[in-house]
C-alpha cells in the first residue's frame, strides 16, 4: 500500500499478520534515500511501547533535578499516566499561570495534515488557557526578521512561496549564482511531503540552459546535474565577497543606478560604504580575498560576468545559520539590486534554492486542509532559539526585533513532534536548562535523546499507525495516507491523548469528533472553502487515494508587479521600495547591526584568535539519508556512518597532517564539548575546512571519552545568537580541533531503550 511522509510517497510491505512492516520502496526514480529507514524504525528496539515516567520524578515529584537523561523509568498504564499529567498542568497552571506551560513541537513531527504534532499540542495547549510559544524557526530564523524590514511582509512570503521559479531559471537565466550551493539531498525533503520530487528534473533542465555557479567551501554542494563552477570560498566570509562584487559594480559603471533610484532606498549609503568612505576601507576584491581566500581576479571576473546578462543571485538558508549571518542576506539581497534585475523574468534574488524541495517548483497551489488550533490567550513568546536562555535566566529581558522580550518563568514543558537534542545548539548548555523545569512532558514514537531527558513520555502512533491527509505546498496531489499497521504495543494517537487530557481538565479538545471524524470535517471544510479546487465527497477521495490539485504556475512572481509599477504596487516597507539602507533597524541603534550590510567580523572564522586553538572550521549540514535526526537507526541513515558513528571530513592536506586516513575515528573538540566521529578523506573541501551531517542521535554514554560518541555535533556548536536583531541560530558551524584517537572505542548505545525498574512483579510502581 502507498502512504506519505516529508519524503514524499512511498510504498511500504506488511507481514502477512498484518502487524509488520517489512519494507518501504520510494516511488519515482527522484525519491528520498531516507524512506529506507522506515522499516528499521518500525519495528526498532527503541520503540516507545507503554507510558512511561522517570523513576525519581514519580516517587519525589515536580522539581529541579540535573539528573534528567540518566536515570531509570518506569512503564505505568494509561490511566496512570494520564492522571499525572493532568494534575501537573492543573498545578502549574493554577499557581504559576499558563505562561509558565512551554509549548514545544519545534520541527518536523508529521507530515499529515490533521495529526501534525505542533497543531494537535498548540490546540490543547490554547483550549487549557494557553502557554508561552515559540517564533520564528531554526532554518531562517535570522531572514524572518530581517526580510520584512527591507522588503515588507508581504515580499517576504512571496519570496517564499513564489520566487522566480526553475522553470524561469532554465527559459531566461544566464548565470545563477547560488552562495551556499544547491544541495540535491535538501530537496528531497518537502514539510507535508511532495507526490513526486521533482526538483532533480528542474535542475536537469536549468543545467543544460544556464550557466551556474556555485560560491561554496565544499566543490559537492550543488547538483551534479547542474554542472556548477566551483568557487571556493571560506565560511562565515561569503558577505565580504559579496561586498566586493558590489564594489566592482560601483567602480567599473556597471551598476544599474536607474533601478537603484527608482525602486531602492540606501543605494549612496551602501556605495560609501564599498568604496570605503565611511571606514577607510575599500571593499575591493583584494580585501574581500584577504577575509575569505577567494582570489580577487575570480570576484572582479564572477561581478562582470554577472553584469553581462541576466543573473539570479541565491542566498541558502544555511548561511544566515551563523554567527552575523543576517549580512549575508542583507548583502545579496545589496548586490541583486545593484546588478538592476530584480522583478525580471529569471532574474534578481532568490533565497532558498538548495534548501527544500518545494521552493520554486513554480506552482503556489490551493490552501490545504489544516487542523484548527483557535486562539492562545498567553502572550509570552520567545525566538524559538533562545529555550535554553528561557529556562536559564526567568525575567530577564533580551533585545529582539527593535524591541525587548521577557523571559516569563517556566515550570514545565510539553514537546511533541520535535527534538531538541537535534535542532538545538551547545547541549551540555540545554542539558542543564531542562534540569531546571519542574515537569518535561514529552510525546514519542521511540526513544529519542529528548525523550530520555523527560518526566512522562507517552507512546504515540507513528504515521504508519494512523489515517491522515498528506501534501506540501504547491503539490500535484492531495493524497489520502491511510494506516498501514497497528499502533505498536500501547501506543495511541495524540488526538486521543489530548482528548481524555482535556477532558481531565474541564476543556473540550475533540468536540464530540473522533479522529476519523475529524479528518472528514477538514476536508470536507477544504472541499467547500473559496479557492480550493473541484473535489469528490470524502469518501470518494479516501476510495480513489487522493484528488489531483491544479498545477497553475503563478503568473505574478515576487517583485514583478513591484518592478512593472512601484508606485501602484509598492512594498510594504516605509518607503514602499526595496530598503537596502534601513532607517527603521538603523534607529533600533544595535550595537552589532547597521542600516544596510556590513562585513563584520565574527568571532569565529578562519582569521579570528580562536583559531590558534581551534584550527579547523566545522560546517554543520542538514544529513543527505535522513530527515533531520528521524529515524536515524534505520538502514539508509546508517549506510553512511563510518566507524560506526558519525563521520567527518576533512581535506587530504588536513588529514596528512593530522596522521588521519579513511575509517579512522577522531576526537573533534570545540570550546563548548567533545565528540567521536569516523573520518573520510575528501578533496571536495577546501583545507582548512571540515564538515560533518547534523542528527546523530545525542550518546552521552562514555564521558571520561567525549560528550557525544556517536557524533551528534551539537556538543560542539555555539548556543548564541546571530544577533541582537533576530536571536536566530548560529548553528551552522563552529572552530574546532580534530586529532587521531587511539583509545578503546566505547560502544554507541543511542539507540537503546532506558534502563526501566519496578517490573520485577510484573506490575508497575504506583505513583506518589
Amino acid at each position: 500500500m502507498s502512504t506519505s511522509s516529508h519524503w514524499g510517497t512511498y510504498r511500504v510491505e506488511v507481514s502477512a499478520d498484518g502487524r509488520d512492516v517489512l519494507a518501504a520502496h520510494p516511488e519515482g526514480p527522484d525519491a528520498a534515500p531516507a524512506i529506507g529507514n522506515v522499516a528499521d524504525g518500525h519495528r526498532h528496539r527503541s520503540r516507545v511501547t507503554r507510558p512511561s515516567v522517570r523513576r525519581a520524578w514519580l516517587e519525589h515529584g515536580p522539581g529541579k533535578d540535573s539528573s534528567r537523561g540518566d536515570t531509570p523509568f518506569v512503564e505505568v498504564d494509561w490511566d496512570t499516566a494520564l492522571g499525572l499529567v493532568a494534575g501537573e498542568l492543573e498545578r502549574v497552571r493554577s499557581t504559576f499561570g499558563n505562561q509558565a506551560i512551554f509549548g514545544g513541537s519545534y520541527g518536523w513531527g508529521s507530515a499529515g495534515r490533521l495529526h501534525h504534532a505542533q497543531s494537535q499540542l498548540h490546540r490543547f495547549l490554547n483550549r487549557i488557557g494557553g502557554y508561552t510559544r515559540s517564533v520564528n524557526d531554526y532554518s531562517r530564523g535570522a531572514s524572518m526578521v530581517l526580510l520584512p524590514h527591507l522588503i515588507g511582509a508581504r515580499g517576504t512570503l512571496d519570496l517564499r512561496h513564489k520566487p522566480v521559479s526553475w522553470a524561469d531559471i532554465a527559459a531566461h537565466t544566464d548565470l545563477l549564482v547560488s552562495f551556499g550551493g544547491v544541495r540535491r539531498s535538501n530537496t528531497w525533503v518537502v514539510p507535508g511531503g511532495h507526490a513526486r520530487h521533482v526538483g532533480s528534473d528542474f535542475a536537469r533542465a536549468v543545467g543544460r540552459t544556464t550557466e551556474v555557479v556555485a560560491l561554496s567551501a565544499q566543490r559537492d554542494d550543488a547538483f551534479t546535474d547542474l554542472g556548477a563552477e566551483w568557487v571556493g570560498v571560506m565560511p562565515a566570509t561569503d558577505t565580504a565577497v559579496m561586498l566586493a562584487l558590489v564594489h566592482v559594480l560601483v567602480v567599473d559603471g556597471l551598476a544599474d543606478d536607474e533601478f537603484l533610484a527608482r525602486y531602492t532606498v540606501g543605494a549612496d549609503e551602501v556605495r560609501q560604504y564599498v568604496l570605503g568612505s565611511v571606514d577607510g576601507v575599500a571593499k575591493t576584491p583584494e580585501w574581500a580575498e584577504r577575509i575569505s581566500r577567494t582570489p580577487a581576479a575570480v570576484i572582479r571576473s564572477l561581478a562582470r560576468r554577472m553584469a553581462a546578462g541576466r543573473t539570479l543571485v541565491n542566498v541558502v538558508y544555511s548561511l544566515q545559520r551563523g554567527e552575523r549571518g543576517e549580512q549575508a542576506v542583507f548583502a545579496a539581497l545589496t548586490l541583486a539590486a545593484f546588478l538592476g534585475q530584480i522583478g525580471l523574468p529569471g532574474g534578481g534574488f532568490a533565497h532558498g534554492f538548495g534548501s527544500m524541495g518545494d521552493y520554486g517548483v513554480g506552482v503556489a497551489g490551493p490552501p490545504l486542509p489544516t487542523f484548527p488550533q483557535g486562539r492562545n490567550p498567553v502572550s509570552d513568546f520567545i525566538p524559538c532559539a533562545r529555550i535554553s536562555d528561557l529556562l536559564l535566566n526567568p525575567g530577564t529581558e533580551i533585545p529582539y526585533n527593535g524591541g525587548v522580550v521577557r523571559l516569563p518563568e517556566t515550570r514545565l514543558a510539553y514537546w511533541a513532534g520535535g527534538n531538541p537534542f537535534h535542532h538545538h545548539q551547545d547541549l551540555r548548555r540545554l542539558r542543564r536548562a531542562l534540569s531546571t523545569l519542574d515537569t518535561f512532558v514529552v510525546h514519542e514514537t521511540h526513544w529519542t535523546p529528548t525523550a530520555r531527558h523527560a518526566d512522562v513520555v507517552l507512546p504515540v502512533a507513528s504515521t504508519l499507525e494512523r489515517d491522515d491527509l498528506a501534501a506540501g505546498a504547491g503539490d500535484s496531489r492531495l493524497r489520502a495516507s491511510p494506516r498501514a499497521v497497528p499502533p505498536r504495543g500501547e501506543a495511541r494517537e495524540e488526538f486521543w491523548i489530548y482528548t481524555e487530557l482535556a477532558a481531565r481538565l474541564g476543556a473540550d479538545f475533540a468536540e464530540g469528533l473522533d479522529s476519523s471524524q475529524w479528518l472528514e470535517r477538514i476536508y470536507s471544510t477544504w472541499r467547500a472553502a473559496p479557492g480550493s479546487p473541484p473535489a469528490p465527497s470524502f469518501a470518494e477521495f479516501w476510495r480513489d487515494g487522493g484528488v489531483d490539485l491544479p498545477q497553475i504556475p503563478y503568473q505574478d512572481t515576487v517583485f514583478s508587479s513591484f518592478r512593472e509599477d512601484p508606485v501602484s504596487h509598492p512594498l510594504e516597507t516605509p518607503s514602499g521600495r526595496i530598503e537596502l539602507f534601513s532607517a527603521t533597524v538603523a534607529g533600533f541603534d544595535l550595537p552589532d547591526f547597521a542600516g544596510h550590510a556590513q562585513w563584520r567580523e565574527p568571532s569565529q572564522w578562519w582569521g579570528s584568535t580562536l583559531a590558534a586553538e581551534f584550527d579547523l572550521h566545522l560546517l554543520c549540514n542538514q544529513p543527505s539519508h535522513r530527515l533531520h535526526s528521524q529515524l536515524d537507526m534505520g538502514a539508509a541513515s546508517q549506510s553512511t556512518k563510518v566507524a560506526g558513528r558519525e563521520a567527518v571530513r576533512l581535506n587530504p592536506s588536513d588529514a596528512a597532517a593530522r596522521g588521519l586516513t579513511d575509517g579512522d575515528v577522531a576526537l573533534v573538540r570545540s570550546a563548548q564539548g567533545t565528540l567521536l566521529a569516523g573520518v573520510v578523506v575528501s578533496d571536495a573541501l577546501l583545507p582548512g575546512v571540515a564538515q560533518m551531517h547534523t542528527g546523530a542521535w545525542y550518546d552521552p554514554s562514555a564521558p571520561s571519552v567525549a560528550d557525544c560518541v556517536n557524533g551528534n555535533v551539537n556538543v560542539l556548536t555555539r548556543d548564541v545568537a546571530t544577533s541582537t536583531l533576530t536571536q536566530a541560530t548560529s548553528g551552522a558551524h563552529v572552530l574546532v580541533a580534530v586529532t587521531r584517537y587511539d583509545g578503546p572505542v566505547p560502544p554507541v548505545r543511542a539507540y537503546e531503550p532506558p534502563v526501566f525498574e519496578g517490573q520485577e512483579t510484573g506490575e508497575p510502581l504506583s505513583p506518589r
